[in-house]
């Protein structure tokens, strides 16, 4: 463990390397790192608020509270396999996707992630930007170009600086958490609000969908934070490390949510951060809160643009070859992604919680099969056994496009249009369920089930053993040297 912590104190403050994969001699960190980044990622005032749905959108706080443990279980487990990708493959989670989808047809799911990160950044950047509009006496639109500045900086810092805002705003969100909960349960009657219990399917699987949306949506990224762990780093481990950081933080911000709306007798909902705050106090306090949240969305927000500037030069790197991204470029590409979310927050920030219940719910739609299939796939077909190097190469061994996994993609996309419910599309079978949406349970077990199946007969070739750039420039070193040898003796 010392020799990580040496290696990490030689590293740059500024990331240098982006996409690339991480030799063996660059990596560092502790599983530790794991746990508070991914609560720090959750310890925030959006999974207060998605957490808040459940009661405001009609669920009862007991069966509310139930269903999103089950949801943070269920879409955790899911989040977390992705992590353990992390340390044994060096790669970010998206380029791994190329396996399934060929080098070219990585592109598709990829640019439907860019979009996702984006409409998240947007709106954590709305409450961020009402916290410190009241934290610093000025409008929520000014407070939300303050809060944008501060994404861009750390995005561009990269990796170390990421994980460190991990750890302060895991320590700085406990102090807030426990602090919020003492005062709100000093002023409310729980006990009543528990008895009060209205069973309901659409309600309980409406709070089941909230969470497991929530803990799904970091499967496209989670990798991103671990691929810098030594590769000897144990799976299982790390499997609980992320997984346990994001299911503890979700769970308790969401129940505050779930608390705090129940009390709130209407008057939550347009006014999430001054509700959340004033459960604090005023004064001095109160300005403590409004600066906790806007630093705990900092971690949130930061993930989400550091993985759309992964995703964007990952969809380049496909099409163009290798890409070497400077410092110069990697401001470039973050200026524009959070440029982007921060308009869309401005233009967005009056109607925000009926489009974000809308929103990340419909992007289940699109991200179960993915997660699904890229799942299945390293689990269960090619068990870990990658060629990196190939992943680089169209004409290599994972093609341009892989027909079967875009085809499963698609199926698994098209197969979920009848049971989802959301503003922006209900389909024909959610009133026949009693307006239960259970397309995301679709989205997971069908595409899992035919990739299997199918991948099982007609997969391409997969190696013997996981295969490594370093391994193949040995490899190569070792031919070169040993033809050396040959033509000096001869």
């Amino acid at each position: 463990m010392a020799f990580n912590t040496e290696r990490a104190g030689s590293t740059p403050l500024i990331e240098r390397r982006s996409i690339d994969y991480i030799p063996e001699a660059e990596r560092h960190g502790r599983l530790f790192s794991q746990f508070t980044l991914w609560m720090g990622a959750n310890l925030q005032i959006t999974a207060i608020v998605t957490g808040a749905l459940a009661v405001v959108l009609g669920g009862d706080v007991f069966w509310s509270l139930i269903g999103l443990l089950i949801g943070q279980l269920l879409g955790g487990g899911v989040m977390a396999l992705h992590a353990a990708q992390g340390p044994k493959l060096g790669l970010p989670q998206m380029i791994s996707s190329r396996v399934q989808f060929g080098v070219y047809g990585a592109a598709i799911p990829i640019v439907l992630v860019c979009l996702m990160y984006l409409g998240f950044t947007a709106t954590g950047t709305v409450l961020s930007g009402q916290a410190l509009g009241q934290l610093f006496g000025v409008s929520d639109s000014v407070g939300i170009l303050i809060f944008a500045s501060v994404i861009v900086l750390v995005t561009v810092l990269g990796y170390r600086v990421i994980h460190w805002i991990g750890r302060v705003a895991s320590m700085i969100g406990v102090i807030a958490f426990v602090f919020l909960f003492w005062r709100l349960m000093s002023q409310t009657d729980v006990g009543a609000l528990l008895q009060i219990r209205h069973f309901s399917w659409s309600s309980f699987l409406l709070a089941v969908s909230l969470a497991a949306s929530w803990q799904i949506a970091f499967g496209p990224y989670v990798a991103d934070y671990s691929r810098y762990l030594p590769s000897a780093t144990s799976s299982v481990k790390t499997f609980f490390a992320a997984g346990a950081g994001s299911v503890i933080g979700a769970q308790v911000a969401m129940i505050l949510g779930v608390f705090a709306a129940a009390s709130a007798n209407g008057q939550f909902a347009g006014h999430e951060v001054a509700y959340i705050v004033g459960l604090g106090g005023t004064g001095a306090t109160a300005a403590l809160l409004y600066f906790s949240i806007a630093f705990g969305k900092v971690t949130i927000s930061t993930l989400n643009s550091y993985g759309s500037f992964m995703c964007i030069a990952t969809i380049i790197s496909g099409f163009k070859g290798h890409l070497t991204v400077t410092r110069m470029q990697r401001l470039v590409f973050v200026l524009f992604i959070v440029g982007a979310a921060t308009l869309i927050a401005l233009l967005g920030q009056h109607s925000f919680l009926g489009a974000f219940k809308s929103f990340i719910l419909f992007l289940l739609a699109f991200f179960t099969p993915w997660s699904a299939i890229n799942l299945v796939d390293y689990y269960g077909i090619t068990r870990e056994r990658y060629d990196v190097p190939a992943l680089a190469d169209p004409n290599g061994r994972y093609g341009r496009w892989n027909l079967l996994g875009i085809s499963v993609y698609v199926f698994g996309v098209l197969v979920q249009l009848p049971f989802i419910s959301t503003k922006f599309y209900t389909g024909p079978l959610v009133a026949a369920l009693g307006d239960v949406d259970i397309s995301w349970i679709i989205g997971l077990v069908l595409p899992a089930a035919v990739y299997y199946c199918c991948a099982k007969k007609w997969h391409s070739t997969v190696p013997d053993r996981l295969i490594l750039p370093v391994e193949q420039n040995s490899t190569q070193q070792a031919k070169t040297s040993g033809a050396g040898r040959a033509a000096a003796q001869a």
